[in-house]
């Protein structure tokens, strides 16, 4: 099986980045949603993308050309898939919404037609069964900007046929992207199931010790070799983001997360981060800007809690046949920026040490904290 010709489902930020990087690898893309204007505007963002990286003269003019020129615009979906040997789907993450265009998508394209679902977080296999062709469907969820993000997950449901799964990933590898398998379909996968919880395990941590958020962010970047502090990277991907995957992982497992209040209510507030001018912290503009971070301030803060909560979940991952150490920290690396393995800052700070934390978590505030069985054998 060969893939040239793609079509890419929804033209927001997502969509039509995972288009100029397709299109930028050669293949043929078709970009759809369900308005013209929506496409318009698409196009003029890949058009202003591109023409910035000719300026930095990562690109030729020439070259610009030839990529912009190989992604068409469609609204009507039957012509959309008509050649279409791939779709990859990134519409809004409402499941809703989700089996209902694959309720469209599948009488509209070919049956030997490829799905890829670019979700972070809903169930693979939940969608894959409400179209005729579970066995070639698989989730590909690129991280935001795709045009810089180098990690791609690659996720088979179920059914997903082993060539399919083989396929996407070397579909990830020709877009000069790095796939990390997970190969359960679980909720969040890898790196949301280690972030997202990290958030609200943040805030609890804030409420144990009255550490500031300056503080807690010190120590997560000083200390655990994160780019950015925890609240930071929080404000960075957006409330709206972090609390609607809280509830879709939490809702189909209860161990993954310990929901914080603050999550809900900044959400509720609109507190979306530096999207809205204010998330944890204040943002005066809408620049990117960054939060005073030091050495000094990290002092003042073990972070041990939120080391055993994203240790925890990571072993949960290989216990549970989703992932292995290497891959785990493949993802860490691409998609979560950490200068250091993760498994390396757990032995410096020392398995033992990390275990009998969860221990004394798991006795004050319920088996949620309990350690994961791997943990417990590195010790």
């Amino acid at each position: 099986m060969t893939v040239k010709n793609i079509t890419v489902l929804g033209s927001g930020v997502m969509g039509h980045g995972i288009a100029q990087v397709s299109a930028t690898a050669g293949y043929n893309v078709v970009l759809r949603d369900i308005k013209q204007e929506f496409l318009d505007k698409a196009m003029e963002k890949i058009k202003w993308s591109l023409d910035k990286m000719v300026t930095k003269e990562k690109i030729s003019k020439e070259e610009a050309d030839g990529i912009y020129s190989r992604i068409t615009p469609i609204v009507d979906l039957n012509e959309a898939v008509k050649d279409a040997e791939m779709v990859i789907e990134v519409v809004p993450e409402i499941m809703d919404l989700k089996k209902q265009v694959y309720a469209e998508l599948d009488k509209a394209a070919k049956p030997e037609v490829i799905f890829a679902s670019n979700t972070s977080t809903l169930p693979i296999t939940e969608i894959a069964n409400t179209t005729s062709r579970p066995e070639k469907f698989i989730g590909i969820h690129f991280f935001n900007p795709p045009q810089l993000m180098k990690l791609v997950e690659v996720i088979p449901g179920e059914k997903t046929a082993q060539e399919i799964t083989e396929l996407t990933q070397e579909f990830v590898k020709s877009v000069n992207k790095q796939a990390v398998l997970c190969r359960k379909d679980v909720p969040g996968f890898i790196i949301n199931r280690l972030f997202i919880p990290m958030v609200h395990e943040a805030c609890y941590l804030q409420d144990r010790t009255n550490a500031t958020l300056e503080e807690i962010d010190s120590a997560v970047k000083f200390k655990l070799g994160f780019p950015m502090g925890i609240f930071e990277l929080a404000d960075f991907t957006g409330m709206d983001v972090i609390h609607k995957a809280t509830v879709e992982m939490h809702l189909r497992d209860k161990k993954v997360i310990n929901p914080h209040k603050t999550v809900e209510k900044m959400f509720d507030e609109k507190k979306l981060g530096q999207k809205s001018g204010e998330g944890y912290y204040k943002y005066s503009d809408d620049k990117y800007e960054r939060v005073e971070l030091s050495e000094e301030l990290a002092e003042k803060c073990n972070p041990i809690q939120l080391v055993a909560n994203i240790l925890n979940n990571a072993a949960w991952l290989i216990t549970n046949g989703a992932s292995d150490i290497e891959e785990i920290e493949k993802a860490c690396k691409l998609g979560l920026g950490l200068k250091k393995p993760l498994f390396e800052t757990a032995k410096e700070i020392g398995i033992k040490n990390i275990v009998d934390e969860l221990n004394k978590l798991a006795e004050e505030h319920g088996e949620f904290y309990k350690p994961d069985p791997l943990l417990e054998s590195m010790i």
